[in-house]
C-alpha cells in the first residue's frame, strides 16, 4: 500500500509542477491544489496511519503502550482549512484580474496598473 501512495504522491506532485508553469492562472490553481493534495497524502504517509486498525500501539507481550500520534491528523486538517483558503482567495484575486484585463494569460499581463 505504501507504493502505491508512493506512486500516487509522486504523480501528484508532477501534475502540480506541471500545471504551475503554464501560462493560464486557472492551470496555476489547479497545480497549487494538486501540491497540496500531494502534501497532504504524504504526512498522511509519514504519520503510519493503517485502514480498520485502533490507533493503540500494542508493546511486547500484548500490554497497550499508548495511542498512535495524532499530530499527523491535526496537521492534515490545518492544511486542508488553510489550502482552501488560499484557494478561494486566488480565485477571487484570479477573478479580479481577469475583469480588469480581459485574460488569463499570464505572459499577456504587461500592465499591472488599474484604469
Amino acid at each position: 500500500m505504501d507504493i502505491v501512495l508512493a506512486i500516487t504522491i509522486g504523480v501528484l506532485v508532477a501534475a502540480g509542477i506541471y500545471m504551475i508553469q503554464r501560462r493560464s492562472f486557472v492551470k496555476l490553481i489547479l497545480g497549487i491544489a494538486m501540491l497540496g493534495h500531494a502534501v497532504n497524502l504524504m504526512i498522511f504517509t509519514l504519520g503510519r496511519v493503517t485502514r480498520g486498525v485502533p490507533p493503540i500501539i500494542h508493546g511486547e507481550h500484548g500490554l497497550d503502550v499508548g495511542a498512535a500520534d495524532p499530530l499527523p491528523q491535526a496537521l492534515i486538517l490545518t492544511a486542508i482549512v488553510i489550502g482552501f483558503g488560499v484557494q478561494a482567495f486566488a480565485i477571487i484575486l484570479i477573478k479580479r484580474v481577469y475583469s480588469v484585463f480581459q485574460t488569463d494569460n499570464i505572459d499577456t499581463l504587461v500592465n499591472t496598473d488599474f484604469e
